[in-house]
């Protein structure tokens, strides 16, 4: 059976210690890419879906998920970015702590940079557009508005946590145990 569209078909990576590369994005490989690691022998496969692919010689049902056969290390220190940033602070706003999509959020310096504050993991908070102009340029206490958690750089598990939080769209039920295999589950 050939399907219609493989591009529906990605496959969810986890590393050599069975955990997703990064959850938020969710570690995911177009099956092209997926393939490719079969054939070279650098990933097992540990799910697959019904559907298959031919070549002249070939044919294989797509994997949809595997494991990389070397443990890849995480960077300890994660970059600066807006959209880490977001993570850290959980897409909620420091200041009235309303959750928003991330095209919602702006960010702000909790001590203003013309007032010397620095663009830093240390000084800067998500925060909601409307807070954002409503503290301007001043600092926290002209105003009255604190973060509700001192900004500190996370370390990349924090972030892989925090985006644990944020299921993606479309969850494709072989990767569920992937997924959540190492939650706490509930006792009763």
């Amino acid at each position: 059976m050939m399907l219609a569209s493989p591009e529906a078909c990605p496959a969810l990576v986890l590393n050599a210690d069975f955990r997703p590369l990064s959850y938020f994005p969710l570690s995911l490989w177009p099956w092209q890419e997926a393939v490719k690691a079969v054939f070279l022998d650098r990933v097992n496969i540990l799910s697959e879906y019904d559907e298959v692919v031919h070549s002249p010689s070939h044919a294989m049902r797509l994997p949809s998920v595997i494991s990389l056969k070397e443990y890849v290390p995480q960077e300890r220190r994660p970059a600066f970015t807006r959209f880490n940033v977001f993570l850290r602070d959980r897409f909620r706003c420091q200041y009235c702590g309303r959750t928003s999509a991330a095209h919602d959020l702006t960010f702000d310096h909790v001590v203003p940079r013309a007032r010397g504050g620095r663009t830093s993991w240390e000084n800067v908070v998500a925060a909601c557009q409307n807070c954002n102009l409503r503290k301007g340029s001043k600092l926290p206490h002209q105003v009255g508005m604190f973060p509700r958690r001192r900004p500190a750089q996370p370390t990349t598990f924090e972030l892989q946590e925090n985006g644990r939080s944020f299921p993606p769209n479309y969850l494709h039920q072989s990767w569920r145990d992937f997924l959540y295999w190492d939650s706490e589950l509930e006792t009763g």
